[in-house]
């Protein structure tokens, strides 16, 4: 699958964050992609591919930002009954956020999907909140927790109440401008009522500044199934991409290709 976002930043590793000075104005544009080469039998679509690295806006700064995900390769059928097909769908998240001080942001979505034969398919609104240490983006050590709270349509979910639990943990380490950074979170996603479930979804990152503004990486995406009673490992989702992060003027441009390791996962 590909992954591709656009935007003005968001609180993510696959975007290289750029703040304004003044309250109230917006960010620069950025931009990111990922390709998929299929689904998994997840309950949930994915309508965002990206590791957490616990930055945040600047106080009473809006960002924005476009996520586009696209299944070169995928499954021909659902996840679940009636949901969407994965084979050559494209997903679109637009995201907006705000700093409110500088340890807590909070968001909102608003997901789609165009499927194979071009119907377009809108997946409601999600809200986030976000709670970081400060000045993240400068720090060897770095730690938040991301909530996300969903009302899903039937395309997308088995269940109409979702939400996501997002740990994130991180450290950065060598000499400036050529640091390497890893990044792990371990995401719950949670779904509410008769079909509701638990699933464990750790995503995770390993990047190097190879020049300013200029990243090369591997990410890492899986979900596992319940806690303490995981799918089989040929059911399981565990996707490799190799991530390409740059600038090209005031936009920040995230590339990555990715492959499912499993058949229970994007190929």
């Amino acid at each position: 699958m590909t992954k591709f976002d656009k935007g003005l930043v968001a609180p993510r590793s696959e975007v290289l964050q750029q703040h304004g000075r003044q309250p109230y104005r917006f960010a620069p544009v950025a931009l990111g992609a990922a390709l998929l080469i299929a689904a998994g039998v997840s309950a949930r679509a994915a309508d965002e591919i990206q590791v957490y690295n616990a930055e945040i806006a600047k106080v009473g700064e809006w960002t924005v930002q476009q996520h586009l995900n696209y299944a070169i390769r995928g499954r021909k059928e659902p996840g679940f009954p009636g949901g969407l097909v994965p084979n050559h769908a494209l997903n679109g998240t637009p995201e907006f956020a705000q700093g409110i001080t500088p340890w807590w942001e909070w968001g909102f979505y608003v997901p789609w999907a165009v499927d194979q034969s071009g119907h377009f398919y809108s997946n409601a609104a999600k809200i986030r909140t976000l709670f970081a240490i400060p000045d993240a983006e400068n720090r060897d050590f770095f730690y938040g927790i991301n909530f996300e709270f969903a009302y899903s349509t039937k395309k997308f979910s088995e269940t109409r109440w979702d939400a996501e639990i997002r740990p994130i943990i991180g450290w950065r380490w060598g000499e400036k401008g050529g640091e390497y950074e890893f990044i792990v979170n371990p995401i719950l996603d949670l779904g509410f009522g008769r079909l509701g479930t638990i699933e464990f979804a750790p995503a995770a990152r390993l990047a190097k500044t190879i020049a300013k503004d200029f990243q090369i990486g591997i990410e890492y995406y899986s979900n596992l199934g319940t806690p303490f009673d995981f799918r089989p490992l040929r059911d399981q989702e565990h996707n490799i991409y190799g991530v390409v992060d740059f600038k090209v003027g005031i936009w920040d441009v995230d590339f990555g290709i990715g492959y499912g390791l499993t058949t229970g996962s994007d190929r």
